[in-house]
């Protein structure tokens, strides 16, 4: 979230903030609530101010045998006002509290502005490749070979659910192994394993609660919520945390399935991989000096770019507008494998620079080695990658005439000496 001394201070750069995101957020009557709020926080100090030096004199009196009848009907009014004062106070820092956890995050000065057609791309790499045959959908390819069965995850439990069967879940298996081998060995990630299911404080410190609470599977009866990213459980690792400046920066990794309600998608294509509700990914989270964070940031984007490098997937990267940016970040890319098959781009990471925001939510703190003081680090994440989309990409990229897949070369190891899925 954003200091409140910081928007006091910057309120036409927070109102541009807002503007530049479209986010419909009535900052006057924000401002003016903080006012009421700080106003009753002054009153209170006085009446308790007052309060005290009445009990001092009410000693006194006691001390000199003298009568403190007056003085302790005054300390009953003033008791009564402070009590009512107190109720006011606590009404309107709840709705204050809720309302300040609803800002967005300000977007950093290098992004484009405007909404998601003002996206820009940033580079490139390797060409879509040129199928001398009529490409077939990863839906067709999934069919043809049985290695997905969508109409039996309907069946177990509804429509947009995956069921990987035979080589289909062994090609999962080997792409989570490869991701996460390649993050510890190479890129340096400490590998984590996380809980699924984490408290509501978990989802408010990273900032997808209160605002992306329908997009959330939520267990009524616990108030726990399926993880929508591994970035929920992996950054909350360290809420209320004071790290040693001499530890950062700290990466980690870690694979979890992610599970969304997608309650916004109508009108958007949902067929096969393309927007499911369940999906397995690798998650890179670090937890940054701030005046790293955007060297951070860029080498972030690297390590993921590596993943899809190596599985020789064309890709381009593409830095997000204002209006495109998620509610917590400040920057973000996102990396788009192409899709022959579909002729389509499809998001499979997106890498973002949070910079304080959930650091503040989660009271995520290092100690200056100089100065002692503890200051808030900047927290960043990315995917590492996610799978639904990226094995679309595998699939109609390494398709062959005869409707079989070729096996990515570094995914050979993981796939039990399989070079080629076919139809058995």
């Amino acid at each position: 979230m954003l200091d409140i001394k910081f928007i006091r201070d910057n309120v036409d750069k927070v109102r541009k903030s807002l503007q530049d995101r479209g986010a419909g957020f009535d900052l006057d009557s924000f401002l003016s609530l903080d006012e009421k709020r700080r106003g009753i926080i002054q009153e209170l100090d006085r009446l308790r101010s007052e309060q005290n030096k009445i009990n001092d004199e009410i000693s006194i009196l006691l001390k000199n045998k003298q009568n403190p009848e007056e003085k302790i009907r005054q300390t009953k009014v003033l008791s009564l006002n402070t009590g009512e004062l107190e109720e006011a106070f606590k009404e309107i820092k709840l709705i204050f509290d809720e309302q300040l956890l609803n800002i967005p995050n300000i977007p950093h000065v290098s992004i484009p502005r405007g909404d998601a057609s003002c996206n820009s791309i940033v580079r490139g790499w390797g060409k879509p490749k040129k199928i001398d045959f009529k490409p077939l959908s990863h839906i067709e390819l999934s069919e043809n070979l049985d290695v997905i069965d969508f109409k039996r995850a309907s069946k177990i439990t509804g429509s947009n659910f995956i069921l990987f069967k035979g080589k289909g879940a062994l090609l999962e298996r080997a792409l989570l192994n490869f991701m996460l081998d390649l993050h510890t060995q190479k890129h340096g990630y400490i590998e984590v394993f996380p809980p699924f299911l984490v408290n509501r404080a978990s989802m408010t410190g990273t900032g997808q609660l209160p605002k992306l609470e329908e997009d959330m599977y939520r267990l009524k009866d616990d108030d726990l919520f399926l993880i929508p990213t591994a970035e929920v459980p992996v950054t909350n690792i360290y809420r209320d945390d004071v790290l040693e400046e001499d530890s950062l920066p700290v990466y980690h990794t870690a694979y979890t399935a992610c599970f969304r309600r997608e309650a916004g998608s109508y009108g958007k294509d949902t067929r096969g991989l393309m927007r499911v509700h369940q999906f397995d990914k690798v998650e890179l989270v670090k937890f940054v000096n701030p005046r790293d964070s955007y060297d951070e940031l860029e080498r972030l984007v690297a390590d993921a770019e590596e993943v899809l490098q190596l599985l020789e997937i064309p890709y381009r990267v593409v830095m997000l507008a204002t209006g495109d940016l998620s509610f917590a970040a400040s920057k973000c890319y996102d990396l788009e494998a192409y899709a022959p098959g579909m002729d389509k781009w499809l998001e499979v990471s997106s890498c973002s620079n949070f910079e304080d925001f959930q650091a503040r939510r989660s009271n995520i703190r290092y100690r200056d080695k100089k100065t002692g003081k503890k200051r808030f680090v900047h927290t960043l994440n990315g995917s590492g990658i996610a799978l639904a989309r990226t094995v679309v990409a595998i699939m109609e990229n390494n398709q062959n005439p005869d409707g079989s897949i070729t096996v990515p070369e570094v995914l050979k190891k993981y796939m039990n000496g399989c070079e080629v899925i076919k139809s058995e």
